[in-house]
């Protein structure tokens, strides 16, 4: 007996969902399975370990202390892992506000600029950020500054950065509602990272507005709210696909700006992602078995190129 077998023979309504997304993948999948806060060479690698002993696909990582913080030798090897692997390497675009001098990005109410990037000096160091990453065959970028992606998204159009670079909107610049996810595609996002804890009515209408992936954190650490959902995969992904399921970890310390100094922590905070991950994949086995996760190297990815 299912549960919801069991839930009518108690005379109870059924839950009443939003419509299904019929939208898809390039490679006709549903969804696809990122990890956040994979802070290097030696994290990703661990990641590629665990999910092959874990028989998970990991589809895109993410690192959030930034490209500038990671030497050129460093994006080279996590370039190189990736390829291998199949998988999609995203690196945050920086300097950013909340690391510079600016008082306000950590001031108890200014989280909303904290992403972003103040004047000339820190776009001119945005732009070569991304161009120093582009050549040590980088192709994914997180981007939290509404100017940059605009920035980025034009330099691309006009061929002054490769076609393949994916640019994904970070969760510092997450839409709460149609109209404003609707102009961060104007801007030029290939991937939108959401609030932690839309509803699936609001994830549904999100979805009805734009076309391209969305990026939701199925488990949060706990700065983005802390909220635990794996278990809600299958029906977050009826209704939001195509969709990057992102697996934080709540009860986690904090990583960024990450380096060898915590790279032990950085490393288990990891691999316990990857656990999380196989245990929602067997949730949504059991809620909607006929949900497709892409492979290795599915088009769309933003694979890096290692010469």
């Amino acid at each position: 007996m299912r549960a919801d077998d069991l839930i009518a023979t108690a005379g109870l309504p059924a839950e009443l969902l939003p419509p299904a997304s019929a939208s898809r993948f390039p490679d006709g999948a549903h969804f696809r399975v990122e990890i956040p806060s994979v802070e290097g060479p030696a994290v990703l690698a661990a990641v590629v370990a665990e999910a092959g002993a874990r028989g998970v696909t990991v589809n895109r990582v993410s690192q959030g202390s930034g490209a500038m913080l990671l030497s050129e030798g460093e994006q080279r090897e996590m370039a190189r892992i990736a390829a291998d692997a199949g998988l999609e390497v995203s690196l945050f675009v920086g300097p950013r506000e909340e690391w510079g001098i600016h008082a306000m990005s950590r001031a108890p109410d200014g989280g909303a600029v904290a992403g972003g990037i103040r004047g000339m000096r820190q776009l001119r160091y945005a732009v070569e950020d991304v161009l120093r990453a582009v050549e040590n065959g980088i192709r994914g970028f997180l981007i939290a500054d509404l100017g940059l992606l605009r920035l980025l998204a034009r330099a691309q159009s006009a061929g002054d950065v490769p076609a393949d670079v994916v640019w994904k909107v970070s969760v510092l610049l997450a839409p709460s509602n149609p109209a404003s996810a609707a102009v961060l595609v104007d801007l030029g996002a290939g991937t939108i990272n959401l609030p932690t804890d839309l509803t699936l009515a609001e994830l549904a209408d999100i979805r009805a507005a734009v076309a391209i992936p969305l990026d939701l954190y199925l488990e949060a650490p706990d700065a983005l709210g802390g909220v635990v959902r794996g278990e809600q995969l299958a029906d977050i992904v009826t209704v939001a696909a195509p969709l990057y399921a992102k697996f934080g970890l709540r009860n986690s310390r904090l990583l960024y700006p990450s380096g060898g100094h915590i790279e032990a922590d950085a490393i288990a905070i990891a691999r316990e992602k990857v656990r999380r991950v196989e245990i929602a994949l067997e949730w949504a086995a059991r809620g909607a078995g006929d949900l497709v996760q892409s492979g290795p190297g599915a088009r769309g990815l933003g694979i890096p190129k290692v010469r």
